[in-house]
């Protein structure tokens, strides 16, 4: 199978922002007199929407979560955001599916302004012909409506040309749910069990081998 377009998610598949992600919620959680000693337990909010984590994993009501959001892009917009690094090898195969004439998007749950930000502070938005990514009300935040947006945006009608690269089992999800194939990356923060239960239809290992599953149409 060859692939015209490749959505990337962004957190755990691009960059790892588990420092400032896992900041971000307990500054958030302080605010409702909530001490996290584990930040480990925290990764689970790396990747869905955060009103759905701080619902499942706090027992948070609806109005709840939504303060804590608040709370928690209080600290991420001034220093969480930062707190990230791009992994190894995801500049070199960007720039090598570039070269290959690959249509690159972005497909996030995080919302546009912060994604923009992150792509252009580390040096990455180069790369990207189209950013797809929640908004910051709310309306749009599940991976599956982010990529349903996109392809809507972008009038892709031949989805067998699409290809949604992701680290958790959302960004698999959300594209079955779109009738894309997809890959799940073992570098992030989804384990083997979790992309494999997902039915992900390629798994790698490293960013480098992506190369051989997408390759340009001619």
């Amino acid at each position: 199978m060859t692939y015209r377009y490749c959505l990337f998610d962004l957190d755990g598949t691009l960059t790892d922002p588990g420092i400032g992600i896992t900041n971000s919620v307990m500054y958030a959680l302080k605010k409702f007199d909530i001490i996290e000693p584990d930040r480990r337990k925290l990764y689970t909010f790396i990747g869905p929407p955060l009103l759905e984590s701080f619902q499942k994993y706090y027992g948070f009501t609806k109005t709840q979560a939504n303060d804590a959001i608040e709370y928690y892009r209080e600290y991420f917009r001034v220093g969480g955001i930062f707190e990230n690094s791009v992994y190894e090898g995801i500049p070199e195969m960007l720039g090598e599916l570039k070269r290959r004439e690959v249509f690159i998007a972005l497909a996030t749950s995080k919302p546009y302004e912060f994604a923009l930000e992150i792509l252009k502070h580390f040096d990455l938005y180069q790369y990207f012909d189209y950013i797809g990514a929640a908004t910051m009300d709310g309306r749009i935040s599940k991976k599956a409506d982010v990529i349903a947006e996109l392809l809507d945006k972008l009038e892709i009608e031949d989805k067998k040309s699409v290809l949604m690269v992701g680290d958790r089992d959302q960004d698999i999800e959300g594209a079955k749910k779109n009738d894309l194939s997809s890959a799940g990356v073992l570098w992030g923060y989804g384990s083997l069990e979790e992309l494999q239960g997902a039915g992900a239809d390629y798994l790698v290992s490293e960013p480098g081998e992506l190369l051989s599953v997408v390759i340009p149409w001619h």
